[in-house]
């Protein structure tokens, strides 16, 4: 590490530049900003990446579509280091209309930046023209993953099927979001469990109709529906520990086709969030036994089926204490805040990890210090303070440089 402080960890000469290349930086940003696009249509994005890499002469394919991975590998004479770093930059935005007070209002109508996608973007283009300026100093392969999808259909997952963390494979993948509940010139940090993983689940319920001045001749589909809804709840009460985060929610209850009728089919339609494998396969088995047996009570029947979602973002220690040491020397201690419990919400760079060694995910801060108003995330009210970019850039071209040194698992 010391070696790594002495070529690489100086803060002011990397602040000036920073400071230097920011105006670039912050202009690309205010064109993302004012030319959002949902998932999968991410076209215009596509292109003003395009041209700030091909500008650098930073080579990139396209992947998944809409997707980018850009490549850039050092020339430095540093004998036998071949680590691969990946980082990773969320490319779309939301179906959410921008007031239009907002600095560099969306031109889109009814799509909006309103998640910080464009500042994640930003960042990591200014990363990479930090590290092409610096192109001589190290040794290995920086991969910026450029994903499309990440609110809908879950782009990392695709990028990664099409290979992007392959020739050469990536040994170490990092990301960040902007949170707004924090101030610029924070970070937020999490050792284990981050986010949650997610399932779609249906449960179809198949009972037996008749007219309802019989009852008798049928099986009431709409009665075994409530006791199954009410009885799964125990799920989270009863058969998962108290100190072990899972929600089980049913957003849909539908079925049934006249008032007089008893229903002979019903469909419950929810979610299900845990925060690691384990817990979750645990889950599917439970809800499956208590939809057949509880059917089968009601002399009726239940099918069950899991459509998989994200994956839980699980942190390891090892690289969290490396961005927290690298964090403390660049922006201080008492500016890094450590979260308490996971979030129940999900992020798609979990599909990254899978295939690396190790990676590492971080909050960045991004209210103008002094603001106490508070606009979250995915609402329309939502702006940030583009010096946060100037953070993002610090710590994650820093981080990235340590990475390339980092002793392979």
């Amino acid at each position: 590490m010391d070696q790594f402080k002495e070529t690489v960890l100086k803060k002011d000469a990397l602040l000036e530049e920073i400071k230097q290349i920011f105006p670039e930086i912050c202009e690309v940003r205010r064109t993302l900003h004012q030319h959002p696009e949902l998932g999968t249509q991410e076209f215009e994005t596509g292109r003003i990446i395009k041209e700030c890499l091909q500008k650098w002469d930073i080579p990139y394919v396209m992947i998944a579509d809409t997707g980018i991975t850009a490549s850039l590998t050092g020339k430095g004479s540093t004998a036998g280091l071949s680590t691969v770093v990946a980082l990773r930059a969320d490319i779309d935005a939301l179906p959410i209309t921008e007031p239009e007070s907002h600095s560099f209002c969306s031109k889109n109508p009814g799509v909006m930046h309103a998640c910080g996608h464009d500042a994640h973007t930003a960042i990591a283009l200014g990363t990479l023209l930090l590290l092409k300026r610096h192109e001589q100093e190290f040794a290995g392969t920086v991969k910026c993953f450029f994903q499309p999808a990440e609110e809908t259909i879950g782009g990392a997952q695709r990028m990664v099927k099409e290979g992007c963390m392959e020739n050469p494979a990536v040994d170490y993948v990092a990301g960040l979001h902007v949170m707004p509940q924090f101030h610029t010139g924070e970070i937020e940090v999490k050792h284990g469990k981050l986010n949650a993983s997610s399932d779609d689940v249906r449960i179809d319920i198949y009972g037996k109709g008749c007219h309802g001045a019989y009852p008798e001749n049928g099986v009431d589909a709409t009665l075994i529906a409530s006791a199954l809804l009410l009885s799964l709840q125990t799920l989270v009460s009863r058969s998962i520990s108290p100190l072990n985060s899972a929600v089980l929610s049913f957003g849909i209850m539908e079925g049934g086709s006249a008032p007089n009728i008893i229903c002979d089919h019903m469909v419950l339609h929810g979610t299900l969030r845990v925060l690691d494998e384990e817990t979750r396969q645990m889950a599917h088995k439970l809800i499956r036994t208590q939809a057949a047996a509880i059917a089968q009570a009601y002399n009726g029947s239940a099918s069950v089926v899991f459509e998989s979602g994200y994956d839980a973002l699980i942190n390891p220690d090892d690289l969290t204490d490396l961005v927290i040491e690298l964090a403390t020397d660049l922006i201080g201690a008492d500016h890094i805040h450590h979260k308490e419990f996971p979030s129940l919400g999900v992020e798609d760079f979990s599909f990254f990890t899978h295939d690396a060694k190790s990676s590492v995910f971080y909050h960045l801060g991004c209210t103008k210090p002094g603001e106490e108003e508070i606009h979250p995330l995915h609402t329309d009210g939502f702006t940030l303070d583009e010096n946060c970019l100037k953070t993002g850039m610090l710590l994650h071209y820093t981080l990235t440089r340590r990475l390339l040194t980092y002793p392979k698992k």
